[in-house]
């Protein structure tokens, strides 16, 4: 009898948290973060008295956590009317979701005043305005990208959507690397040729910044942090570096971002072993939201990204795009406003267009190719490397020298590189022949900057090339 007893209570108060039948359940359930279960509730009794600002709040609240934001304005709005306080956060953060930047600037000042006035701490707050000043300077500055496909996929699982080629390198989540367990939720960068290490993992301070580790034979070297302006003491992940070996693209929840992860891009300066200050992305790559994993497959000529943006809790989109040889933004002064936030925000592929069809038919073609594609199982690099007149090696168990086999791992990243940015020229001096003036004027700084970089690396190459062959010439006489 006992038993049943206690199965009738547990019944009872399964019951009460599936759903609220008063008033005073609802604001429990609400209360507790259980916005679905007491919505039903809340909506009775705003039809009820439709003029009532606390009914219009809490239904509206529930509305936007559940994730119909379209009708909760108009309930948030009312009570926003009425003066109640929370009413002017959540439009805050439903503005600034729409990109609506002065009316989420409004309502967050009132909210910060509010709070002021009850001597409640306002700092938090205080940072979301500067995220939303910045979204109002990003959104004069969208960036002209052909988005030429999406994917939504589960959160957990979302690199499985990235069909990038073999000499882009390779990306895993942190766990599934290193071989660990527990909630590291760090990505792993690692090069073409297998020799380095970008990567996301948890810091002292409980934040994740990113670290890296290149390979010395057999063994990889101790973790080195990357320096200070590129981890800012918020959580910062998702590294990705190009073939050039110098531009590297993370995102970062830290300053410069407009809301959650935004995606940043710096460049490293061997002359002084420090890293140029990062830069954000912009739109339509970054949002209110989290967007990171930012990723630019030269050989295919495809770039892939990962926003949680209009996303259910679980789930992430990736966009596929087309990279840019030269940044180019849309007219700011010339443009409807609401044209050019459907443009930041995505809301179309084909608007992302932008008269490019032929471009994006070839883009989606290459992309159909990657995603048919079957990676090469793990080979050994052959190539020609004369030693002496006697001696040529094809391969890199040739090499007797320990310190000749790190010069040909060298030797070999830098001459891929070489070759990336090689063709990376080629297309910018066609791209340079077929424009007008105006665009030939925007190229050159590019051109002439790449031109200076191809020479440098070609020589990178050849004092490579001198220093293998005399290692290893001394190591054989020895």
């Amino acid at each position: 009898m006992r038993k049943r007893h206690v199965i009738f209570i547990l019944l009872c108060l399964s019951a009460f948290t599936l759903s609220a039948q008063t008033l005073e359940e609802a604001k429990e359930l609400f209360k507790s973060g259980q916005y679905q279960q007491a919505k039903p509730v809340f909506q009775k009794y705003v039809k009820s008295a439709p003029g009532n600002p606390n009914y219009n709040f809490w239904y509206g609240a529930c509305c936007y956590e559940t994730g119909e934001k379209d009708v909760a304005e108009k309930y948030l709005v009312n009570g926003a009317n009425k003066k109640i306080q929370e009413a002017f956060r959540y439009l805050g953060q439903l503005y600034s979701e729409q990109y609506r930047y002065e009316e989420a600037e409004e309502n967050y000042n009132i909210y910060i005043l509010m709070l002021t006035k009850n001597k409640i701490p306002t700092e938090k707050y205080e940072n979301i305005l500067k995220q939303i000043s910045l979204g109002a300077q990003m959104v004069k500055g969208v960036e002209k990208v052909a988005v030429i496909d999406s994917v939504v996929i589960d959160k957990n699982s979302f690199l499985s959507a990235y069909k990038i080629s073999e000499e882009s390198g390779n990306l895993y989540p942190f766990n599934n690397f290193f071989k660990t367990e527990g909630n590291n939720e760090g990505m792993v960068y690692q090069t073409e040729l297998g020799n380095k290490l970008y990567y996301g993992d948890n810091g002292k301070n409980s934040h994740l910044n990113i670290y890296t580790k290149t390979k010395l034979i057999n063994q990889w070297s101790e973790a080195t942090q990357l320096p200070k302006n590129i981890n800012s003491g918020e959580d910062t992940n998702y590294p990705f570096v190009m073939s050039d070996g110098i531009t590297l693209y993370y995102a970062s929840k830290g300053e410069g971002s407009m809301g959650g992860y935004d995606i940043f891009v710096t460049r490293y300066n061997s002359e002084t072993d420090t890293y140029l200050k990062p830069e954000n992305v912009g739109m339509p790559f970054n949002s209110p939201f989290n967007d990171y994993m930012y990723v630019i497959d030269e050989y295919n000529n495809l770039g892939w990204f990962a926003s949680d943006r209009y996303q259910p809790k679980d789930k992430v989109c990736i966009y596929i795009f087309i990279p840019n040889e030269s940044k180019q933004i849309y007219d700011y002064d010339s443009m409807e406003n609401n044209k050019l936030i459907s443009l930041a925000r995505i809301s179309s592929l084909k608007e992302s267009w932008n008269g490019k069809n032929a471009e994006v038919k070839a883009a989606k073609e290459r992309l159909e190719a990657a995603r048919s594609h079957t990676p090469k199982s793990t080979e050994k690099i052959e190539f020609e490397f004369v030693i002496n007149d006697q001696i040529t090696y094809t391969k890199l168990e040739d090499f007797t020298s320990p310190k000749a086999v790190e010069l040909v791992k060298s030797w070999q990243q830098t001459l891929s590189d070489f070759n990336a940015q090689t063709k990376k020229l080629e297309k910018q001096r066609d791209t340079f022949n077929g424009a007008n003036q105006e665009t030939k004027k925007a190229l050159t700084p590019g051109i002439l900057d790449l031109e200076k970089r191809v020479e440098q690396i070609a020589q990178e190459v050849k004092t490579l090339e001198i220093s293998i062959r005399n290692e290893e010439n001394n190591f054989l006489r020895k």
